[in-house]
Order: C-alpha cells, then structure tokens, then sequence
C-alpha cells in the first residue's frame, strides 16, 4: 500500500491563484499524454506517486486526454482508489470541456449541455464527486458566453465543481467571462493558456495583463513546446521521439537548422546557469510570479524528478532574460 512521503510539502513553492484562497505547486502534473492504455499501468502509477512525494498536489486533465479520450480520466480514477483515497483532500483535481469528446453535435464546444454532461462523465471515470476546477477549454463562437460561463457556475452550484476556469480564450473573451462570473457569484479562478519561451502570446496579447488587473491566476501548458525546449533534439530527431512520428503536435517540419541553433544557444545558457534547457524553460515561466503555476507531462518518475529540479533555481538577473530575449526573437 502506498503510503505518501513525509516531508512533501517540505521543498515545493505553493503559490496563491489570483485573489482566491486556492495555492498551487509551482509545478503541476498534466496527464495529456503518457496515461492511456498503450502506457504501463504501473509506470502511470509510479509517476503520479511520485509527484506527490514531491510535493506537486495538482493533477490536470480534460475529458479527451489519452489516447483514447477518457482514458487519462479513468487511469487517473484507478490511482485515486488504489493509491490516493487517503489524500483527496491533498489534492487538485482539475477537468475541461470543450473539445471533441462524443459525436453528433453536443459533443464538443460550449453549450450548457455539452459541458455538464461533460462533466458528469468525468465524475464517473475518476470516480470523484467533485472536481476542484472545472474549466471552459475553448471560446465556443455559436454559443453566446452567458450560457458557457452560466454551466460552470451551474457547476459550482450543484458542487460537481470547486472553482472554475478558462482555456485558450482571448484578452476580451477572459475579460468578459470575468464580468459574467462576477454577476452570478462564481469568481473566475484561473486561465490555462499556452505559454513559453517560444510561443509569448500571453505577453504580447496582454492576457498576462488582463489576468493581473482582473486579479486571475494562471497556469501555462506546454510550457516546454511539446519536448522542444528540452536536450531532446540538440543533436537531431530520435527515432523514438515525438517530432518523429505523426503527432499533430510536433513534427520533424516544425524542427528547422535555425531553430535547433537556438535551442544549443538557450542551453548554453541553462548549462551556465547550473541547470538542464528543460529546467531553465520551466523556470522561465515561472519568472517574476506572474505565473501561478507550469504543467509539465512525465513518461517515468525520472523525468518527472529532472522538472520539478527546475524549482532550485527560479531567479533571472536581467542579462540572462536579455541573452535568452536575444536568442528567441531574432
């Protein structure tokens, strides 16, 4: 029987989520990829006890994460009840809706029906009563915001759900999500954008800017570009790895001569900082606590341990931020 470490809160930063009472750990586990049932049950098992042991409380997943969709949720429901019945209170669990996860057409975007039966079927497959955030994925442009927002707080109302979030919505959109929330009496908790040293959207939109005067916290996926900005493709494309095979995600194309220099040159400068790319990547994002929390996916314990080392070490003076400014933007 699994028994948790007793010193797991001892090393990992937690840090508050915009105005809310809610913390998070600096680094958070996303169950995207890696927790389908191509994947070793114990390995998946392995990994999330792992990440407990280390202190990262916060396990996100949306309901068509796997491969197949649903198969991360159900993985994850079998470790609740193997692993963690004794910890639910210790933990985060986190949910979306939006994409496609069933046919026809309430399978996937906005409307009030797709959402909370969504999120029924979450319940169900990790066998919880509630999630403690359950979030919009994506913008639906049919569906008018008002009924969106209005099924998570239905959410919230019914307790299938702590706190409510977004994903992948615009400056305006988050804004306007914020307003209705607000009215109704369900606070916006957090977005989830995409962010890293290679896509800035966030800071060049100004998200990162509404998220600061809204007083919303955040959580950035990807925040390693698919194993981009890790020591995985310095020396080329393995045969093994993602960009090699016929992920939608990342591809053999996307790896330019130009961009894997950058990538030796960010190392460099990971290498100079006592670190590995991943580590400074991770660090990257959580620069200057503007950003509550990072997700990153883990194949094994190990690479999961190699992340969450990145937390030693979070501090930039100003001529690394130019030098790592430098090498990506020219």
């Amino acid at each position: 029987m699994y028994t948790a470490h007793p010193d797991r809160y001892a090393e990992m930063p937690y840090r508050r989520t915009g105005r809310s009472g809610l913390k998070l750990p600096a680094l958070s586990l996303g169950l995207w990829h890696n927790f389908g049932p191509d994947r070793p049950v114990e390995t998946q098992r392995a990994i999330l006890r792992r990440a407990f042991d280390l202190g990262v409380t916060h396990f996100d997943l949306a309901n068509n994460y796997g491969p197949p969709p649903g198969s991360a949720e159900s993985a994850l429901g079998e470790a609740l009840k193997a692993d963690f019945a004794a910890y639910r209170d210790e933990l985060v669990l986190s949910t979306k809706a939006g994409y496609l996860m069933w046919p026809g057409p309430y399978g996937e975007w906005g409307s009030r029906k797709n959402l909370l039966a969504s999120l029924d079927q979450s319940l169900t497959r990790m066998g919880v009563d509630y999630v403690d955030i359950f979030y919009s994925h994506r913008p639906d442009p049919e569906t008018p915001l008002e009924e969106t927002m209005g099924a998570l707080h239905t959410a919230v109302q019914q307790g299938k759900a702590l706190y409510v979030g977004v994903s992948n919505y615009s400056p305006e959109q988050t804004r306007e999500a914020a307003r209705i929330l607000a009215e109704l009496g369900t606070p916006l908790l957090i977005h989830q954008p995409r962010y890293s040293m290679l896509d800035r959207r966030p800071e060049t939109s100004g998200l990162l800017d509404a998220l600061d005067e809204l007083r919303v916290g955040s959580i950035a996926y990807s925040p390693l570009e698919q194993g981009m900005l890790t020591g995985r493709y310095l020396d080329g494309i393995p045969e093994d790895s993602r960009a090699a095979s016929d992920s939608p995600f990342l591809n053999s194309d996307a790896l330019t001569e130009e961009l894997v220099g950058k990538l030796r040159e960010l190392d460099g400068i990971a290498k100079s900082r006592g670190q590995s790319l991943a580590q400074m990547a991770l660090a990257w994002v959580l620069r200057e606590g503007r950003v509550t929390s990072a997700l990153v996916g883990a194949s094994s314990p190990r690479q999961l341990e190699d992340s969450v080392s990145a937390i030693g070490n979070l501090a930039f003076d100003a001529e690394e931020l130019a030098r790592i400014d430098r090498v990506v933007t020219r």
